[in-house]
């Protein structure tokens, strides 16, 4: 029946074109989508067509989405997703915008099984199988003033393709060429030796966020993949091999 679904999105798609105003619009501010080609821009167009009408957006905290916010969170969601399809976003539907960093209360346990209330500032959360939660302010920052690295809306994305597996551990649903020991062993020894950096200098190659779980690790270097490339190939080469395989694309080649 895949005759059937292509009827559909087809039909889809002529029924709920982004303008072309609007798409030149927010296309050209996104540093973070300059290197496509013109045929996978127009993919990335069709990708975001059916992200903005598959899933719900609403504001938090007063915060008005609109088609415009919508895209350019749609764009930049469905960049990492360019060749491994729609449905790895399946099973969630929702997103929600605040107009800036927002707080949570989470429990957290310690060593000696004690319970403590952890207030913290967020300005992105996924949940594996409910909504992403973005900060409207750190989108902005993220496009008025790019900085190598950082991109809020990828990071969480990448969580949610992490979360295909069952859990985020660092490690999402690997395609049939790939090696899970290999994958294991390179992005673990890179995660350990971050780790051993930001110890020993206080700091390291990439952000040091990215040592705080296996699974920040892996949404930090998704970030660096796909913003700055070229940091990350020239930090830890062997990770950025494998997230090319990964990811199934290559933001190095002109």
């Amino acid at each position: 029946m895949r005759w059937l679904k292509r009827l559909y999105t087809a039909r889809l798609l002529r029924r709920h074109q982004i303008p072309d105003a609007l798409w030149r619009e927010v296309a050209d501010r996104l540093v973070v989508i300059q290197h496509l080609s013109a045929s996978e821009k127009a993919r990335l167009r069709t990708f975001s067509t059916l992200f903005l009408h598959k899933k719900r957006f609403s504001g938090a905290q007063g915060f008005e989405v609109s088609s415009e916010t919508n895209l350019i969170i749609a764009l930049q969601a469905v960049l990492p997703i360019l060749e491994l399809g729609m449905d790895a976003y399946l099973g969630w539907s929702e997103i929600i915008v605040y107009p800036g960093a927002f707080r949570v209360m989470r429990e957290q346990q310690d060593a000696s099984g004690i319970v403590h209330l952890q207030d913290q500032v967020l300005s992105g959360e996924s949940w594996s199988h409910g909504p992403v939660i973005l900060s409207w302010s750190e989108i902005e920052e993220d496009m008025l003033n790019p900085v190598a690295g950082r991109n809020v809306v990828i990071h969480e994305f990448a969580h949610k393709l992490d979360a295909l597996n069952g859990r985020t551990n660092g490690m999402p649903p690997l395609h049939p060429d790939m090696e899970i020991s290999e994958w294991s062993e390179i992005l673990g020894s890179a995660y350990s030796r971050l780790q051993q950096s930001i110890e020993i200098r206080g700091r390291g190659q990439i952000d040091a966020y990215a040592a705080t779980a296996p699974a920040e690790f892996f949404a930090v270097v998704s970030e660096y993949f796909f913003s700055a490339p070229q940091l990350l190939q020239d930090a830890y080469p062997r990770v950025y091999e494998q997230m090319s395989r990964y990811y199934r694309q290559q933001p190095l080649l002109p």
